[in-house]
């Protein structure tokens, strides 16, 4: 499929390009005052994942008002173990909780079998339908959380300051929690794949719990993972090359793990350094970050200037996706998401 602007996968591709292609986490947000009038509409959270109307109009509204060179699907990570049973819901000022959490063996071990076209069908409607409304402007960028992010929410319950659940399991019973990330990672492979053959160009795995780890338990638990996923991937769709995105928060420690697993680009955060991430590792992947998303709660002429300073830091050259470090606070003033797009885009071409 070609795309009216492609800038953002001949970028993963490694192919030349005249500026660099910018989007962000989170775009589809809070902060947009056209995204909380749709989810007024929508009643909660929920309601709007789960409707395909609903979530196509939210992913094109940053599309539309800024000109991102990329949409990601407006979804969550946890709709798989909400697929898998265990009742997810999102309380105001708490997030997500799980009303059934994982609490025995038994559980962890007789998890429900997930239809991507039955419980998660919602999902690829949504993808169908957006990719058709976005009319080849952009590609559509599908995702999911990592096994190990996963299953931080599903023996947790809910967010967690320290996860102890989990990270007690993984000293006193790593076969156990083993087995849950392998059930996991064969239902994201399932998941992605679909999403792919449903019309998204690009996927990325979200491990943002990753960072919470020691690096052998990160490569063991997490890392192992994700690249069991990359492996199961497909990765030509239609005569088009799929390309693959990882994002580790906390995760600029093992930027060399990381490049090996397969993965077409690595996200950083903004407490990784990127000339030293492009010097480690930048002829191995594409690099995708980091601008601190604090910068945003400023005004426009030092979100311009912090930008140049990213693209400073990347230099002159291919192979940078720029993005936050993490995703967008819901208080940002839209003016100043304009001003970072339109600096990435009137600045970036002198780099290239």
């Amino acid at each position: 499929m070609s795309y009216k602007n492609d800038c953002f996968i001949k970028t993963l591709l490694r192919e030349q390009t005249y500026k660099t292609p910018c989007w962000m986490m989170r775009q589809a947000g809070r902060y947009l005052p056209e995204y909380r009038a749709t989810r007024a509409k929508a009643g909660n959270f929920m309601n709007l994942c789960m409707s395909p109307e609903l979530a196509t109009e939210v992913t094109l509204q940053p599309i539309d008002r800024f000109g991102f060179d990329a949409a990601i699907l407006f979804s969550d990570i946890l709709t798989i173990p909400d697929a898998m049973g265990l009742d997810l819901t999102f309380e105001e000022g708490k997030g997500p909780i799980f009303r059934k959490p994982l609490t025995t063996e038994a559980e962890i071990r007789n998890l429900r079998k997930v239809g991507m076209e039955e419980e998660l069908g919602y999902v690829m409607d949504a993808v169908r339908m957006i990719v058709k409304e976005l009319d080849n402007r952009v590609p559509l960028i599908g995702f999911s959380g990592s096994p190990w992010t996963l299953a931080t929410y599903m023996l947790e319950g809910s967010t967690s300051k320290e996860y102890t659940k989990i990270r007690g399991l993984m000293y006193s019973n790593p076969a156990l929690l083993h087995a849950l990330l392998d059930q996991l990672a064969d239902v994201v492979i399932d998941y992605l794949n679909a999403q792919i053959v449903n019309g998204v160009a690009a996927v990325q795995i979200f491990d943002t719990w990753g960072g919470l780890l020691s690096k052998e338990c990160y490569k063991e638990f997490s890392l192992r993972y994700t690249q069991k996923i990359l492996n199961g991937l497909i990765k030509t769709y239609k005569n088009q090359e799929i390309p693959s995105i990882i994002f580790t928060k906390n995760g600029g420690a093992w930027l060399s793990e990381q490049a090996n697993v397969g993965a077409n680009a690595v996200g950083l955060d903004w407490m990784t350094d990127l000339d030293h991430a492009r010097a480690l590792i930048g002829n191995k992947v594409v690099l995708q970050g980091n601008m601190d998303p604090a910068v945003l709660l400023s005004n426009p002429e030092i979100v311009r200037a912090e930008v140049k300073k990213v693209l400073d830091k990347f230099g002159v050259g291919g192979g940078h996706i720029f993005n936050l470090g993490h995703g967008i606070f819901p208080g940002i003033d839209p003016e100043n998401v304009k001003a970072m797009v339109d600096a990435v885009r009137e600045l970036s071409p002198a780099y290239h």
